[in-house]
């Protein structure tokens, strides 16, 4: 580049020296917009548009990879516990977040529909609520990891909601029920379908299943609520997982679309039941 020696300036930084010019547009660039390329220097503008053309890493599922894996697990974690404080600043049981937020099937067919999705944020005890969040602790990460943060926030809320509603159509109608469990089983549900399309060793959930099946069918317990979660959950695990990979998004917004348009359609029928 033969030029005036007062040509020989920044393009960025006019009133600065420059004598090494940009590998992509060759332009005059000074030390502070010299950036290390694998030959010679780029300008920052270079490298800008550099990185439009390279796409964000994905995940398995579609979603953007997330720089912190757990963001949305914690935060569900902390949504529990402060609801679970409110309780007991209200005199737990006898409180009005928990009178107005749990599941019961006759304060749903009167119109609180919100009870489907409230009640997966109450907690009758503190070990309901430890064993739960411990649980949640355990398989969220891995499941928000695989499916990016909105799917997993949707995912949860769906499972949640799914897990409610076969708990409207098969319990008692008089019966109470809260917890968090039915959209944990439907986590669990998610990463055996993610864990099994890998070809991963899934011996371990399987017998945690069981475990937790077994338990299920105790004392007060709702296996109601995690049959529903878990089906919700191997649903949603399988249109993640196995979604055409040039149709992923629009097959798993179909999925979940039909999901809400059954829960929408079992909630309208039990509700005439219940008010008929």
């Amino acid at each position: 580049m033969n030029l005036p020696a007062s040509d020989y300036r920044c393009y960025r930084h006019p009133d600065r020296e420059a004598y090494i010019s940009c590998q992509r547009c060759e332009r005059l660039i000074c030390p502070e917009c010299m950036n290390d390329a694998s030959v010679g220097f780029q300008c920052p503008s270079c490298i800008a548009e550099g990185a439009k053309s390279v796409r964000a890493p994905r995940t398995m599922a579609g979603g953007l990879v997330s720089a912190n894996t757990a963001v949305v697990s914690m935060t569900l974690i902390g949504i529990n516990v402060v609801a679970f404080v409110l309780q007991l600043a209200s005199d737990d049981r006898s409180g009005d977040i928990y009178q107005q937020g749990a599941m019961q099937g006759y304060a749903v067919a009167d119109g609180d529909y919100w009870r489907l999705l409230t009640a997966a944020f109450l907690h009758a005890s503190i070990p309901h609520l430890f064993f739960n969040m411990l649980t949640l602790y355990f398989f969220g990460p891995f499941v928000e990891q695989v499916l990016g943060v909105w799917r997993y926030v949707v995912a949860y809320l769906t499972m949640a909601v799914f897990s409610s509603v076969f708990v409207y159509v098969i319990n008692d109608p008089l019966t109470v029920t809260v917890g968090a469990s039915g959209a944990i089983f439907g986590l669990m549900g998610i990463a055996l379908v993610v864990l099994l399309k890998a070809k991963q060793d899934v011996r371990t959930l399987l017998v945690l299943l069981a475990i937790n099946a077994v338990i299920s069918t105790q004392g007060n317990i709702s296996w109601e609520g995690h049959l529903g979660g878990f089906i919700g959950g191997l649903i949603l695990g399988a249109a993640f997982a196995f979604a055409p990979r040039d149709r992923k998004l629009i097959t798993q917004v179909a999925v979940i679309a039909a999901m809400w348009i059954g829960i929408a359609v079992a909630v309208v029928v039990r509700t005439g039941q219940l008010t008929g």
